[in-house]
């Protein structure tokens, strides 16, 4: 099923209208919002105030549920009309697997070929997929939306049924157009390829396609270093979708917002915000509620809104958000708050930085923050060694213990996660 691209704001205001009605009525269905929902008004919902009525759902609320629980008191879908079920995509507690139905799983496809459409991946194109494949949706999903626009796709998958030594491999057999993936694993790929003398930015490769982590800047510039290729981030999430892409313009996410409500909203009062301040982002899925009617989800990042874009092609009828930052992990050591996404993107800036791992150790009497280097061939490593230890005295005020270990080591060591673990607390 093809779903056209509405041709104007108006067009999406009356989808969202008129849809918003249905995601009120769908979780009216679910015991989970008994008494929640009785005092909305369903035919103000245009209203702002009105809306905003409607209670905030957050992940704590949804695992405090029992496994059957969810299943009796959340989902509405009858058996019969169930297709599938995708594994909620946090990292953190109880996971949980939200079925979706025929007719959900029709909008999400769409959903996911929009991201070819708007980065330009058409017919012709032949695309090596490395997201993993199974209950995590994003990898199997995003091969079968291809099919209907011509995209021809190497289901390759990731872990222990693809090691990355055989991704490499199919890299330079099947010479595909665009390799997608999560940006770490890119990176990684890339390492041990030029570990093994493969150069990776000589090869057909021109565009990657990236979800699941934030793109950093820094990041960006390594992966299109590395590969040779245009780098097009995007958004989803298991509760509703693949729901945003970058233009040509990567200048931010452009949110379908015929297929998912959004409101970016303070922290602190849930108030909305206005435009290009930093805000929660919630969502609510117009179209894919016919078994979990997430409504007024609180996806749990912090983004900016705008209106309009760079782009002046269809996709321009969308608005877009732009990452302001995620929850991150951080090390305490001596005092100091090393955060990690920071201290990647602080790295990852250094031209003659392969890769890293960084790791909090117990030292005697003081805490030790290491960090084993990879430098690219041809650097000085004792004197490329000293500046990064410098470098990182000057910006985070702690001086680590530098350990250089040959190209490609590190990438044998991550090649167990799909996800390099760059960060690692050894402290007891």
């Amino acid at each position: 099923m093809t779903i056209p691209l509405p041709e104007s704001r108006d067009e999406i205001r009356r989808i969202q209208s008129a849809r918003k009605k249905v995601a009120v009525a769908n979780a009216k269905r679910a015991p989970f919002f008994k008494g929640k929902l009785d005092h909305i008004d369903i035919d103000r919902l245009d209203d702002g105030d009105e809306w905003r009525k409607i209670p905030i759902l957050d992940k704590e609320a949804l695992r405090a549920l029992p496994p059957k629980a969810f299943y009796d008191q959340f989902c509405i879908a009858p058996a019969g009309t169930i297709a599938e079920f995708w594994r909620s995509g946090g990292q953190t507690g109880r996971p949980l697997f939200y079925p979706r139905t025929f007719e959900d799983i029709a909008y999400a496809m769409e959903g996911f070929a929009r991201t070819f459409r708007i980065a330009g991946v058409g017919r012709g194109d032949v695309v090596h997929n490395s997201f993993p494949l199974g209950v995590h949706p994003a990898g199997h999903m995003w091969a079968r939306s291809a099919f209907d626009d011509g995209i021809g796709v190497n289901w390759v998958g990731a872990g222990a049924a693809a090691p990355s030594a055989i991704q490499i491999q199919l890299l330079d057999l099947m010479a595909p157009t665009c390799w997608m993936g999560m940006s770490s694993y890119g990176i990684h790929l890339a390492n041990l390829a030029e570990a093994e003398g493969i150069d990776l930015a000589a090869g057909s490769v021109e565009k990657v396609l990236c979800t699941a982590e934030p793109l950093s800047a820094a990041k960006r510039a390594k992966l299109e270093r590395m590969w040779g290729a245009e780098v097009f981030d995007n958004y989803g999430m298991t509760e509703c979708m693949m729901m945003a892409g970058e233009s040509e313009c990567h200048d931010g996410l452009h949110i379908w917002t015929d297929f998912a409500f959004i409101e970016v909203l303070d922290e602190a009062t849930l108030e909305p915000v206005a435009e290009g301040e930093p805000g929660l982002l919630v969502m609510t899925s117009l179209f894919t509620n016919n078994a979990t009617p997430f409504l007024r989800w609180n996806a749990g990042d912090i983004v900016t809104y705008h209106e309009h874009g760079e782009t002046t092609g269809p996709y321009a009828v969308f608005p877009l958000i732009r990452h302001a930052h995620r929850t991150a992990g951080f090390f305490k050591v001596r005092g100091v708050n090393i955060t990690h996404s920071e201290f990647e993107d602080f790295m990852f800036a250094m031209t003659d930085i392969g890769d890293f791992k960084a790791e909090a150790l117990d030292g005697d009497g003081l805490d030790i923050f290491r960090v084993t280097v990879e430098f690219v061939g041809g650097t000085d490593a004792g004197q490329a060694a000293g500046a990064v230890a410098e470098k990182t005295r000057i910006t985070f005020g702690l001086t680590p213990d530098i350990v250089v270990v040959d190209r490609g080591t590190l990438a044998a060591e991550f090649e167990k996660s799909v996800k390099a673990p760059r960060f690692a607390d050894r402290r007891t």
